[in-house]
């Protein structure tokens, strides 16, 4: 199968790696598109602070109209959450807010029963107790942009909307602080946080202190023409979108949606601006000369700050799930990274992986191309394995 080569800085033996491991890497990749696990695949690595490989193959959409491209540009997803995290210890930084502040200090929705407990770090760490992501548990509950929906089709106009308490008529699914439960909506609510805290717009914090800085040239929570020509479109009407932003036409967001921050997954990317992110990380919060955080700041964000809680989500029956602030951190079998590593997965499928012993940095894009559509750990985790198969 055809490997399309993108931008390096130097060979991956001059850092001390084995480049016939990436061989096995695109070899594995390519199996997997044969076998219809994923579409195509897109992926950079970065050792002691370099780029060592940038690739891609396969599709570079569902319907197989292009070829997988290493600029090929994708929806971030639960990627964003961690651009979201980094935006937060930015105001910690600035002493506007701290990781313990209680978030109805802040919205005052959160101020009452039984949410007057959650802070911002319980929001970083999914440990609030709010409602997690549907599919979570398999129960029949109505998600949090359900109940906006149906609060908004009863809204009258009058002034402004308040989604935020239709989205916590739910109440809390366990008490604070004592259950690790995957919720996206705990980070809409940290954008909510951001908005409030810096008076800036959420998505547009994020790009002016965050993307931009990081010369984050191809990502935005809007695509433009240009990404829109090199993005990645899992189906037809995601074909159609594209089409109507190269040609001027796309809808714009309006109404009570457009009030509500996009801080949960609405990120555009490529692999190699997430690895530049993850330089910055490595690099103490610094790239290129350039700051977005401090070093402390970058090393709390990577070490654990919940512990000793279950996890029970989608199936799992861990005791002690740890995680970071933003980022997911897993000890477990299935991992051959340092125990001193940090990642986040984004739905569709993407990951990124941060190992500080290591100095090793990789964000990989397998877009899933499973006949029953759902999640597969062999494009994820076994990817990670051979990646880091290749240290010397």
């Amino acid at each position: 199968m055809e490997v399309k080569y993108g931008r390096t800085d130097c060979t991956p033996e001059e850092t001390g790696y084995d480049s016939e491991r990436l061989e096995v890497l695109d070899r594995r990749l390519g199996e997997m598109i044969g076998r219809e696990i994923i579409h195509g695949a897109a992926y950079c690595i970065l050792h002691k602070g370099r780029v060592i490989a940038h690739r891609a193959l396969g599709s570079g959409s569902a319907a197989g109209s292009r070829q997988m491209q290493p600029d090929t540009v994708f929806g971030a997803a639960s990627l964003t959450k961690v651009f979201t995290a980094a935006a937060i210890m930015q105001l910690v930084e600035d002493g506007l807010i701290r990781l313990d502040t209680r978030a109805g200090e802040i919205i005052p929705q959160l101020s009452r029963r039984p949410f007057e407990d959650i802070t911002l770090l319980h929001l970083l760490t999914h440990s609030s107790g709010l409602y997690p992501d549907s599919g979570c548990f398999g129960e029949a509950v109505p998600s949090q942009w359900e109940l906006i929906s149906a609060a908004a089709e009863k809204w009258e106009g009058s002034g402004a909307f308040d989604w935020i308490t239709p989205a916590l008529s739910a109440g809390l699914r366990r008490r604070t602080g004592t259950e690790w439960q995957y919720c996206s909506f705990g980070f809409t609510l940290l954008g909510e946080v951001i908005s409030r805290v810096s008076g800036m717009n959420a998505q547009e914090y994020i790009m002016q202190r965050i993307v931009s800085p990081l010369g984050m040239k191809d990502s935005g929570f809007a695509l433009t023409p240009e990404t829109a020509r090199r993005a990645f479109a899992a189906d037809s009407d995601e074909e159609e979108f594209y089409s109507s932003v190269i040609s001027g036409s796309a809808p714009q967001v309006s109404g009570i949606w457009s009030q509500i921050p996009d801080t949960a997954g609405g990120l555009y990317t490529t692999v190699y601006d997430l690895i530049r992110f993850a330089a910055a990380i490595l690099g103490g919060g610094r790239l290129d000369g350039r700051r977005i955080l401090g070093r402390k700041a970058a090393e709390k964000m990577c070490s654990v700050q919940l512990s000793g809680v279950p996890d029970h989500c989608w199936s799992a029956n861990e005791p002690n799930r740890l995680y970071g602030i933003g980022f997911d951190i897993r000890r477990t079998p299935s991992f051959t990274y340092s125990d001193n590593t940090v990642m986040h997965e984004g739905a569709g499928a993407s990951s990124l992986d941060i190992d500080l012993d290591e100095q090793l940095a990789a964000a990989w894009f397998v877009p899933f191309d499973k006949p029953d559509g759902g999640w597969s750990a062999e494009p994820l985790y076994n990817v990670q394995n051979i990646i880091w198969s290749g240290l010397i």
